[in-house]
This record gives structure tokens, sequence and C-alpha cells, in this order.
């Protein structure tokens, strides 16, 4: 990861993630989204597009963090991803964004805790104006949701 890529950090509670911003399209305010009836979690719904339904996560959700009131802040980053070879467009529901920046230096990978963890979503940890940065993968953090979500049905549908 070249300390020149740009990202786009942003805020989720107090902890500080970016993205690189060549997956980002557009980044909007809160706008109506409408509810899917039996949505896996963290799907909050369908937004408008201009025209066209863009499929709305929520970043906190993914993340495993509590749910929390929309303010001001709230953002929906449109992303284009490629998850599990396939071109995914959607929007990702976001606490706050701050700006598009160079991190300060190379982000390192995640760090070893002698046991594994799900830390395949996370792309590195860097640093920004003496601050730590997440780095996130997202197709990866979307991709591990969809497979928690089938998984989960699949076990509901074998008990039953």
């Amino acid at each position: 990861m070249s300390g020149q890529e740009q990202f786009i950090t942003l805020g989720v509670g107090p902890e500080v993630f970016a993205i690189p911003i060549a997956h980002v399209q557009e980044i909007l305010d809160l706008r109506p989204i409408a509810r899917l009836p039996q949505a896996p979690p963290g799907l909050l719904g369908v937004t408008d597009l201009r025209g066209q339904s863009v499929a709305v996560v929520d970043l906190r959700a993914l993340l495993g963090e509590p749910p929390a009131e929309t303010g001001e802040g709230t953002r929906i980053l449109v992303l284009e991803l490629d998850v599990g070879g396939r071109a995914l467009r959607l929007g990702l529901l976001v606490d706050s964004v701050f700006e598009v920046t160079a991190l300060d230096d190379q982000a390192e990978p995640p760090p070893e805790i002698g046991r594994p963890w799900a830390s395949s979503c996370i792309r590195g940890v860097g640093r920004r104006a003496g601050s730590f940065v997440i780095v996130l993968d997202v197709a990866r953090l979307i991709g591990a949701d969809m497979r928690a979500s089938a998984d989960a049905l699949l076990g509901a549908s074998l008990a039953a």
C-alpha cells in the first residue's frame, strides 16, 4: 500500500477508518432509506440515486458495533466494489466523513496476536495527524458479512 494512495477517512463512533478513494463514487447526505422485509442484518434497505435503487449497508453493523442515532454528519458513501468476482454498487452508511487524504506513512499489516482473528477485512493500520487510521477492505468486509448471513440462514433452515 503506497503512502501516496488517496483515502477517504470516516468515523464510526470515536474510531477513524479509511477506504481507498478509488472505490468511492459519491458522498451523499442522509436521505430516506426504504426498509426491505426480512433483510439480513446490516442491510438497511434501498435508497434512490437519480432514479436507480442502491442498497444501503450499515458500516456499524458490519463492524459488530451497536446501532446509533443518525446525526448531521451521517453520510452514505456510494461504492463500487468487486465482491466475489461480481461488480457491486452499494451505499455504506457512516457516522461521519472527514477528508480525502494520503496517510502520513505506509500502513502496516494488521497486528498479530498469536491466534487467528478476523483481520482479513483490514488492509492495514496507518497514521494521520498522529492518530491511528484503520484501512478497511470493504469488499472483504461485505463478503464476510454475506457469508455469515448465508451461514445463519442455512443453520436456521437446518434446525427447522
